[in-house]
């Protein structure tokens, strides 16, 4: 460990997503610039985390350039972390997404930056699904968790 960053995701942070939870993906332009997207993410263990990624926008476009990207966790507590790795894609479509169109990719981590504060604790970051979609929503995000963990 040097300083709040480790090599791997500390243990903390793979029990909170290990279920699966919403997060942001962060990416850089061509121009430089920073882009970022809500996403649904996962991790398999310390080392592995799935994400998804709509496709046809400029985060697919900076993925698909660079292949680097960050995440970023905001859980309960005192979970406040960015991770840092390479990333692939693994499918080029989610079946649970259906009739979205949003890919599975899945980073190598490199790092992982605790970012909390002592004595500080965050909200969890959440969806606010409109009432008439809330139950179908809530039912394909946990397919599409279910969905990344066996891809």
């Amino acid at each position: 460990m040097i300083g709040n960053i480790t090599p791997r995701l500390p243990e903390k942070l793979v029990a909170t997503l290990r279920p699966g939870a919403p997060g942001l993906l962060l990416t850089a332009g061509a121009d430089g610039y920073a882009t970022s997207a809500y996403t649904w993410m996962i991790a398999l263990d310390d080392q592995r985390a799935r994400f998804a990624v709509d496709e046809g926008g400029s985060t697919m476009a900076n993925l698909q350039r660079s292949g680097q990207a960050s995440l970023q966790v905001i859980g309960q507590g005192d979970i406040s972390f960015i991770i840092k790795g390479r990333a692939r894609q693994l499918k080029p479509k989610l079946d649970a997404a259906a009739p979205y169109v949003i890919q599975l990719w899945e980073m190598e981590v490199v790092g992982a930056k605790d970012q909390s504060w002592p004595g500080v604790s965050t909200s969890a970051l959440s969806y606010e699904w409109p009432a008439g979609q809330r139950e179908t929503m809530l039912a394909m995000e946990q397919a599409v968790y279910k969905e990344m963990k066996g891809a």
